[in-house]
C-alpha cells in the first residue's frame, strides 16, 4: 500500500510571542520562527506508518513551504517516512488553501499512484485544512 501524508510547518508554541504582523502586507510575518511539524499531520504520519507496518508499501510526505522546511522533512524521514518532498518557490508565498492543496495534488499525481492520501484535518497557525 503506498501512502501520501501532506504535512505543514507551522509556527512553534514556544515562539507564539515573537510573531509579528507586516504592517504594509497585513500578513505574519514568520521569518525567523522556528516550526514544527504541525500536529494533526503527525498524526497521519504516524497512522500512515501503521498501515505500511501491516500491509507493507511506502510512505511519502509532502509539504508546500519554504526552504526552511527541510528540517520539518528531515524529521518525518527520521520517524520512518521512505520520502519526502518540499514544494517550495517564492510565486507560492501566501497561496491559498486552494492553491495549496492544487500544488500538493500536482506533486502527488507526479510521484504516485497512491493508494492512500492522508491529511491533518486542522492546521494549529490558522485552523485550515490543506
Amino acid at each position: 500500500m503506498n501512502i501520501a501524508v501532506c504535512v505543514k510547518p507551522v509556527p512553534d508554541s514556544e515562539y507564539y510571542d515573537k510573531i509579528t504582523i507586516d504592517p504594509k502586507t497585513k500578513r505574519v510575518n514568520r521569518e525567523g520562527i522556528p516550526t514544527i511539524i504541525n500536529t494533526m499531520d503527525k498524526h497521519a504520519i504516524e497512522a500512515a506508518l501503521q498501515l505500511k507496518e501491516k500491509h507493507g508499501g511506502k510512505v511519502t510526505v509532502f509539504t508546500m513551504a519554504p526552504d526552511s522546511a527541510v528540517e520539518n522533512l528531515r524529521r518525518v524521514l527520521a520517524m520512518g517516512a521512505d520520502e519526502a518532498f518540499l514544494c517550495s518557490d517564492r510565486a507560492l508565498g501566501g497561496a491559498d488553501t486552494w492553491a495549496t492543496s492544487y500544488t500538493l495534488f500536482k506533486a502527488m499525481e507526479k510521484t504516485g499512484p497512491f493508494d492512500l492520501i492522508l491529511l491533518g484535518n486542522e492546521t494549529e497557525d490558522g485552523g485550515t485544512a490543506q
